[in-house]
């Protein structure tokens, strides 16, 4: 990465303006998954180490619409990250401002302080330079940790990097160094593996991944577009018409590559409570059934193409993953990935759900690298360049 890193400059006694990712999920106010707060903790600790005046983060969280909603606020995000600091984090409820800078003011000598929602200020998805130049205020070094939003162009990260000297955080430098360098020149065999529910949002992804890979599993909802595509019966399948001939023209193309389910489950309604059939794909789905997950045979054959495998990218859930009746596929996937990790093989998770699948399945700790943007991850995948990564000072 020809981008400089915290790791290049020198922290002592400045005051660190750090955008992270603490887009959490939050029920009745309380985190359900802390695993991006976890991410950025080791940056955070470096940070530290070299003995700046503080650390002031900031982070947007959710998608407030009209200006600040307490229901979006990262207030409860402060005492989870003191926890996993050790340390005191203070808290102020807003992210630019005089009242920010009597917060940085109060703080002692390394301390930590947590700034409000940048998604409270419109102008933080506009990227609006004013905007910007009141958040750089803040700092006298920008380091950004958020990979999760490196494909937005936001005042909080390409907009601070103009006004400010900027580098990448370690969370940040590992992504790239992944996502990226891994991929660019991968130990092979080279499997990906790619689910979720629209083959459009991955088009970009499958024709790049294919000029790469030595195979493609497919899986989720794209499995079915696929099944449709090559004339299978999907019945009332989640199938997007629209990508059907695309679907058809890069299978009809790459057929050695690209690998489809054999057989799947099928459901007679979307819950977990419905009454379910493996079905073959030869057959198609019975009429009226919709296809909730990849079968027992599909596993196998999916099982026999992983053997050996020394690199794999996994994007995309197998199935339903959330109904636990539907999440065979996915988990059996996780459960091959940890195989191959334990064998010495590069697996890494694209974030979004297969992140939260893994996660879900007790197995994170047991691969290579589980990425913290789904978003940023796909489009790092397609070859795109990222504009928080972009903005950032070069070595």
């Amino acid at each position: 990465m020809n981008k400089l890193t915290v790791r290049d400059v020198d922290l002592t006694g400045k005051r660190v303006l750090m955008r992270v990712d603490f887009n959490v999920p939050l029920e009745n106010g309380k985190i359900t998954d802390d695993t991006r707060i976890r991410a950025a903790v080791p940056t955070i600790q470096y940070v530290l180490e070299q003995k700046p005046r503080a650390i002031i983060l900031m982070s947007h969280l959710g998608r407030p619409k009209d200006g600040p909603d307490p229901e979006f606020s990262m207030a409860p995000v402060a005492p989870a990250l003191a926890e996993q600091l050790g340390q005191d984090v203070a808290f102020v409820d807003d992210c630019i401002g005089d009242k920010v800078k009597a917060a940085i003011e109060d703080l002692p000598e390394g301390g930590v302080l947590l700034l409000e929602n940048t998604r409270f200020y419109k102008g933080e998805s506009k990227n609006d330079p004013e905007l910007a130049a009141k958040m750089a205020e803040n700092g006298d070094i920008f380091v950004n940790d958020a990979f999760g939003t490196a494909h937005r162009a936001h005042a909080s990260n390409v907009g601070v990097s103009e006004k400010l000297t900027a580098v990448a955080g370690l969370l940040l430098e590992k992504e790239i160094d992944y996502l990226s360098n891994t991929i660019e020149d991968p130990e092979r065999p080279f499997i990906a593996i790619l689910g979720g529910a629209k083959v459009s949002d991955k088009i970009k992804v499958i024709e790049a991944l294919l000029n790469k890979v030595d195979k493609l599993l497919i899986g989720g909802g794209m499995a079915n577009t696929f099944g449709a595509a090559i004339g299978r019966s999907m019945a009332n399948s989640l199938v997007e018409k629209e990508a059907l001939d695309t679907a058809k023209s890069l299978y009809e193309e790459n057929g050695d590559k690209i690998v489809l389910p054999v057989d799947g489950v099928a459901a007679n309604d979307f819950s977990n409570e419905a009454e379910s059939t493996v079905y073959s794909m030869e057959n198609g789905v019975p009429e009226g059934w919709e296809s909730l997950d990849i079968g027992p045979e599909t596993v196998k054959k999916y099982r026999e193409e992983l053997k050996g495998a020394k690199t794999v990218v996994w994007n995309g859930p197998m199935g339903v993953f959330e109904m636990p009746n539907f999440a065979k596929g996915t988990f059996a996937i996780a459960d091959m990935l940890t195989e191959l990790t334990a064998e010495g093989a590069t697996t890494i998770i694209g974030g979004g759900d297969s992140a939260a699948a893994v996660e879900q399945a007790g197995l994170a700790s047991k691969m290579t690298h589980i990425s913290t943007g789904g978003g940023a991850s796909l489009e790092l995948l397609e070859g795109k360049d990222l504009p928080g990564l972009v903005a950032l000072n070069d070595k």
